[in-house]
């Protein structure tokens, strides 16, 4: 757990004697970010628990995502075996005393955790392009959408109102182009069929209100500890796009809401990011940019964020080199490129004169990892061969009933739990829409005026079949039009004639 010394990870057995050397990152440096390396298989999720539990301890709220569905143990207390008292008396523990943590389930779609959301407009269009996978053509349609919205005051909330914004600059493309620059329709077409397809995929649960509070994410406990955070993300892996993407742009909240703090004691918020790669892949120059700085920056808020994946070469070298505290697990290396991954991987650590960092990173064994942390004035560890500690919390998934027990007693149960649907650019475009259809409607009647009314043919558009009576009353009326019109005609012609029979002599007696 924490101690004096920051949160204990384990210990290595150094010199010919042996000698138990505990293993540390100190709080001072929690948040300079780290890195969780190595195999499926080796011990990744399992250092995970012990750090979250451990940072918890500490009073740090903690938030991480469940790939695997096996995290959610942290809630219940662990059960002690022969192997787990070998692994404590191992690491130096005298003791081990088995302990649940407080936390707070979260879930996408709201069936193994407490609903969680975003608005269209907090999510905003460079992340929701990368949602969707659009080209830069079409990222610039989106932009303008939320340019218009903007202008025009229209709150961006859930998918429809999107859909709506998208229409809307659809039907005034021409209008909008000399504005904002061009509209292309068939971009606009485009966007919509992606947002069909997230919303097939669950993102009609996850855009809309009441959004997340990052407040919420912060809490702590009455006995000083703090809450863990597990979003259940075995579903949401399904669409690993929307998993990152949620995932960046909860920490790209946390870097522009929360206050400068410089380098606090502890860390407010430690952050685990779990399958990492998946926010590197196929993202744009733009977006990995913005990725840098939200991790160079965030820490000067007091949040750390901790990358977990397979290898190190997974995470771009700018964003690498953010990462103070380094535990690498075991990589297999069978193929030349295996071979070149691991002898980058061993790159990274400050070299320990004891033993072969490469050799050593194919050679631990499960549940033992290569540590190298920050020490005083953030200077890396030699890199040590540690033997992860036990966590006090239950290895493996707790049941379906345990979930909903801790959930019916969660801080935040029954404030997310239904969606809301205020008014928005939806409701204010369909009110519009329906408005100019009335003004329409009306204009064309008073431009038919009183023949037209007479005539039958004011309001045309949109109305009904007529009855017997109105067309037996429209062709007498047009009978009797007719033969006025040819009386005055006939008038016209003697009238005239009489005339041109005077000037010219033809009017004798």
């Amino acid at each position: 757990m924490q101690d004096a010394e920051g949160i204990f990870l384990g210990a290595s057995h150094q010199g010919k004697k042996r000698t138990i050397e505990r293993e540390y990152i100190r709080l001072a440096y929690a948040n300079r970010h780290g890195l969780v390396t190595g195999a499926t298989g080796t011990g990744k999720t399992v250092t995970l628990q012990v750090l979250a539990e451990a940072f918890s301890a500490a009073g740090v709220p903690v938030f991480c995502a469940d790939i695997k569905g096996d995290l959610s143990g942290i809630a219940k207390a662990g059960a002690l075996n022969d192997r787990i008292r070998a692994r404590a008396k191992e690491v130096g523990l005298k003791k081990l005393e088995p302990q649940a943590n407080p936390v707070i389930f979260w879930d996408i779609f709201g069936e193994s955790g407490h609903p969680v959301r975003a608005t269209i407009s907090e999510m905003g269009p460079l992340l929701l392009s990368r949602l969707m996978n659009l080209t830069a053509a079409q990222e610039g349609v989106l932009n303008i959408a939320f340019r218009a919205a903007d202008d025009e005051k229209l709150l961006l909330l859930d998918l429809k109102d999107l859909q709506a914004m998208l229409g809307y600059v659809g039907e005034h493309a021409s209008e909008l182009s000399t504005r904002y620059g061009n509209v292309s329709k068939a971009s606009v077409g485009t966007i919509q069929r992606e947002l069909l397809v997230l919303q097939g995929q669950g993102g009609d649960k996850f855009f809309g209100e009441p959004a997340l509070e990052l407040s919420d994410l912060m809490r702590t406990a009455r006995d000083g500890r703090g809450f863990i955070n597990v979003l259940a993300a075995d579903k949401l892996m399904n669409n690993p796009r929307l998993y990152s993407t949620f995932l960046l742009w909860l920490m790209s909240e946390l870097f522009e809401r929360l206050p400068e703090v410089g380098d606090p004691d502890k860390p407010k918020l430690v952050f685990f990011f779990d399958e990492a790669h998946l926010l590197f892949d196929s993202a744009p120059k733009a977006l990995i940019e913005r990725i840098e700085q939200v991790v160079r920056l965030i820490r000067s808020k007091g949040v750390g964020v901790y990358f977990i994946s397979q290898n190190p070469l997974d995470v771009p070298e700018t964003v690498l080199a953010q990462l103070g505290n380094r535990i690498q697990h075991a990589l297999r290396a069978y193929t030349p490129k295996e071979v070149a991954a691991v002898k980058a991987a061993a790159a990274t650590f400050r070299a320990n004169p004891a033993f072969n960092t490469q050799k050593a990173i194919m050679d631990l064994a499960t549940g033992e990892a290569l540590v190298s942390t920050l020490q005083e004035k953030g200077v890396p560890s030699v890199v040590q061969r540690t033997i992860i500690r036990p966590p006090h919390s239950q290895i493996g998934p707790l049941a379906a009933t345990e979930r909903k027990q801790i959930m019916a007693k969660s801080p935040v149960a029954g404030h997310y739990d239904t969606m809301l649907d205020r008014e928005s650019a939806y409701e204010m475009l369909q009110r519009g829409a329906a408005a100019k259809a009335a003004q329409d409607k009306a204009k064309t009647r008073d431009e038919g005026g009183l023949w037209g009314d007479v005539l039958g043919t004011s309001g045309k558009k949109g109305r009904g079949r007529q009855s017997v009576a109105e067309a037996a009353l429209k062709s007498a009326t047009r009978s009797a039009a007719n033969a006025i019109g040819r009386s005055i005609a006939r008038s016209g012609t003697n009238i005239v004639r009489g005339i041109l029979g005077n000037l010219f002599g033809g009017g004798k007696k």
